[in-house]
C-alpha cells in the first residue's frame, strides 16, 4: 500500500484532506540549455504517482493513487452520498482527475457525477499567484444542475489543492445552486505554499 500522510485542507466545504504533500523538497541545480532554472524535487510516494500520472502518462501510477484513496475514504463512505470531480482546466487525452475519481468511485461504491460545468474557457490557475486574481479567474466560471445534488452529501474531487480558489468556488455553487446539503472535500496532494 502507498504510504500516505494526510493533511487538512481549509475552505467553504465542511471538512477537507489531502492525502499529502505536493512535494518533499525542490532544490534549484542550474538553468538548462534553454535558460530555465532547473530543480531537484524530492516528493511523497504517492506525490511521485501523480506525478508520473500527469506529467510523464504512465496510467499504472493511477493504481496505487487509487488503493490508498479508497482506503483512506472507506471507513468514512457513509458520509456521501456521491464523488463529484473538479473538471479538468487542461485538455488531455487522458484525465488523471477524472481516471482517480472513477477509480475511488468504483473502490468504495460511491457513484462519480461529472456535474460541474465551467460557463466559459477555463484560464490556467497554477500560474496566478495572486490569490485575489486568482479569485476573479474563478468568480461565475462554475454551474451545476441542482438534479443530480440536491439534498446530498457531496465527496468534492480534485488531484491538487494549493490555494482552494477552485475548489471554493465549486464549493460555493454545489450549496448555492445545487442545494447540496453538504460538501467535503478530498486531494491527492497539497502544495506547502497557497501560491
Amino acid at each position: 500500500m502507498v504510504a500516505i500522510h494526510p493533511q487538512k485542507i481549509v475552505g467553504k466545504w465542511e471538512t477537507g484532506i489531502a492525502l499529502d504533500f505536493h512535494t518533499t523538497s525542490s532544490t534549484p541545480i542550474g538553468y538548462n540549455e534553454a535558460g530555465y532554472m532547473q530543480f531537484d524535487t524530492v516528493r511523497p510516494e504517492i506525490a511521485e504517482l501523480l506525478y508520473q500520472l500527469k506529467y510523464q502518462h504512465k496510467q499504472d501510477a493511477a493504481q496505487g493513487i487509487i488503493e490508498a484513496a479508497a482506503a483512506f475514504v472507506t471507513p468514512h463512505r457513509a458520509k456521501f452520498d456521491l464523488l463529484i470531480p473538479v473538471p479538468p482546466s487542461t485538455a488531455r487525452a487522458v484525465q488523471p482527475v477524472l481516471v482517480l475519481a472513477h477509480g475511488i468511485g468504483q473502490a468504495v461504491g460511491l457513484p462519480v457525477v461529472e456535474c460541474i460545468t465551467t460557463t466559459r474557457p477555463t484560464a490556467q490557475l497554477k500560474n496566478e499567484t495572486d490569490p485575489e486574481k486568482r479569485k476573479e479567474l474563478v468568480d461565475g466560471l462554475y454551474s451545476v444542475n441542482p438534479t443530480h445534488t440536491a439534498g446530498k452529501n457531496v465527496l468534492l474531487f480534485d488531484d491538487l489543492f494549493r490555494s482552494g480558489s477552485t475548489m471554493n468556488a465549486i464549493t460555493d455553487v454545489l450549496l448555492e445552486q445545487g442545494q447540496a446539503a453538504i460538501v467535503r472535500a478530498l486531494t491527492i496532494t497539497k502544495t506547502r505554499s497557497n501560491q
